[in-house]
């Protein structure tokens, strides 16, 4: 027992060791002692201290796979410190300068997805999760509104978003068998939630603050042409130069309802240019007018395309992750081909469409949708039907979990592979669900979920049983 507690201290005093080196190095690097004392600095290394010293010891008592991300975690924390201190010595950056910057961290989140690829291991769950969990730390890269990013603390809460699945894996997997393992994953889950938030939220709220009189990032070097062919400068961007940029803006005529406005309050006549309406010019005295819609007015506006209010219609792959599939109206053949285990699938806003997900996902999930069809394949995690109306999925593989939220009407078919999954509703009415019948080739055989339950106290507890209804 001796041995083992002089081990742990051994091993504390190493790493404390190595950060006090670590930092000492950089404010020696910096040049600027004052940028390594500063309160966001110092505060920043108490957040390292306090939030990833619990992740660290639970994942020595494990050891293995585990250990090795933790510590890639702790280099990524190490890494954020250094650019932290060099951003107060350091003007803002431009694009390419800021991919510059960042590439530090970037080799070190590299390193994290490497250990996740190839064979799968006994702790992929953990090392997606830590390798997951780093995208948070890039809430650094926010430099506006222009950048298309969330803001800082925003990006921090949605970047664990992606990490909390594997996470939650992790709970349920050693709930009951090892403690050691359901520690790391609430200190990890901590490390972010509240630990990295609130840092962000104290210090940082609107992005980092970049020095006005430090010195310039430099910019990845770039080739240099052959001797030989002299490349010429690119020509400047057009609108640096054109002659509409020159122009005053009080110079340039105003568009739309500013142009009205103007009109109004130049102190003319509007009404100048209006003609008189005469009598035989009403509705109501018109003899051409007879109240009836004429046919090809009607075949006129139904062949038109219907979009969505909500936005324009999407199908498209995002980060790599995640297929959105957004406002789709009246497309009977949408089609996702190309994707993985690793990808999700989210339906938004569809009506009257139909898509075919042709291989296996990780999660699906149909949104507002009205009258949509869904056919897939395989799903890893779960399908998830929420706030739909009259929509139709098909199972064609393997599904471990349905669920269906707040929905009217649903048709829910199931393979000879997907009949063990399991099936949640709440909230939801007319839930049909269509299974293979007995004999192969047979037609499906329905079968209609419960929506109405009796509740009887009993014993000390309720007792609930669905609502069965007898003909006479």
């Amino acid at each position: 027992m001796e041995e083992k507690l002089i081990e742990r201290l051994e091993s504390a005093v190493a790493r404390l060791e190595a950060l006090s080196l670590r930092s000492g190095g950089v404010a020696v690097s910096g040049g600027d002692d004052s940028a390594a004392t500063d309160p966001s600095i110092v505060a920043f290394d108490d957040f390292i201290g306090t939030c990833f010293g619990r992740v660290s010891s639970a994942a020595e008592k494990i050891g293995g796979q585990v250990l090795e991300v933790t510590r890639i975690l702790e280099q990524a924390l190490n890494v954020q410190k250094e650019l932290l201190i060099k951003i107060k010595q350091t003007r803002k950056p431009d694009l390419a300068g800021l991919a510059e910057f960042l590439k530090p961290l970037n080799e070190v989140v590299m390193k994290a997805n490497a250990m996740t690829e190839g064979r799968r291991s006994d702790f992929f769950n953990h090392l997606k999760a830590a390798a997951d969990s780093l995208a948070a730390l890039f809430w650094i890269a926010y430099t506006g509104k222009e950048c298309g990013m969330s803001m800082p603390i925003a990006h921090v809460e949605e970047s664990w978003q992606m990490a909390e699945f594997y996470c939650n894996k992790i709970l349920v997997q050693y709930k009951s068998k090892d403690p050691n393992h359901v520690e790391w994953a609430k200190a990890l889950k901590d490390l972010y939630l509240p630990g990295l938030r609130d840092y962000v939220k104290s210090h940082y709220p609107l992005g980092p603050v970049w020095s006005t009189t430090g010195k310039a990032t430099a910019s990845a070097p770039s080739k240099a042409p052959a001797p030989s062919a002299p490349a010429p400068p690119p020509p400047p961007p057009a609108s640096f130069f054109s002659s509409e940029s020159s122009q005053p803006s009080s110079s340039k005529p105003k568009e739309g309802m500013a142009a009205v406005f103007q009109e109004i309050s130049s102190g003319k006549s509007v009404t100048a240019g209006l003609k008189k309406v005469t009598n035989d010019m009403k509705a109501k005295n018109r003899s051409d007018r007879t109240g009836i819609v004429a046919v090809a007015a009607k075949e006129g506006r139904a062949g038109a395309p219907s979009f969505s209010k909500a936005g324009p219609p999407k199908l498209e792959l995002q980060m790599g992750r995640k297929w959105a599939v957004e406002n789709q109206i009246g497309k009977k053949n949408l089609v996702i081909d190309d994707c993985d285990a690793k990808q999700s699938v989210y339906i938004f806003g569809c009506k009257d469409s139909v898509l075919h997900i042709q291989g296996k996902v990780n999660n699906i999930t149909i949104d507002k949708c009205t009258k949509m069809g869904v056919v897939f394949t395989d799903v890893v995690a779960a399908c998830e039907i929420v706030n739909c109306n009259g929509v139709e999925v098909q199972c064609q593989g393997s599904a471990p979990t349905i669920s269906v939220d707040n929905t009217g009407g649903c048709q829910l078919y199931l393979s000879k592979d997907s009949l063990g999954a399991s099936i949640t509703t709440a909230k939801s009415s007319e839930i049909n669900v269509l299974v293979p019948g007995a004999e192969p080739g047979g037609d499906l055989v329905e079968h209609a979920l419960p929506q109405q339950f009796i509740h009887v106290f009993k014993d000390g507890q309720f007792e609930t049983t669905p609502v069965s209804h007898s003909g006479g």
